[in-house]
């Protein structure tokens, strides 16, 4: 699995989607169009971001551009990758 799937996956399990983030495309947004994407579900995937991928994400890592879509996520998990 590359990491967009991964995400894919760790969005649908820690926001409980029953696989709806299946069909999510690099572009589909997060912020706003998910329900499910409240405050307390960010910190949820961000723990399970933090685990799957061994990172450490700092409070001032986030903002509202790393959760505007499924890419800018997965982006933001690579750019820890790679750090």
């Amino acid at each position: 699995m590359n990491t967009l799937e991964d995400v894919k996956h760790l969005l649908d399990h820690a926001l409980q989607l029953g696989g709806r983030a299946s069909a999510m495309q690099a572009d589909s947004p997060l912020l706003g169009a998910l329900p499910e994407l409240d405050s307390m579900a960010v910190v949820n995937v961000i723990a399970s971001l933090e685990e799957h991928f061994g990172i450490s994400v700092l409070d001032d890592d986030i903002n509202a551009d790393t959760f505007a879509t499924l890419g800018s996520l997965a982006a933001f998990v690579d750019s820890k990758l790679a750090a």
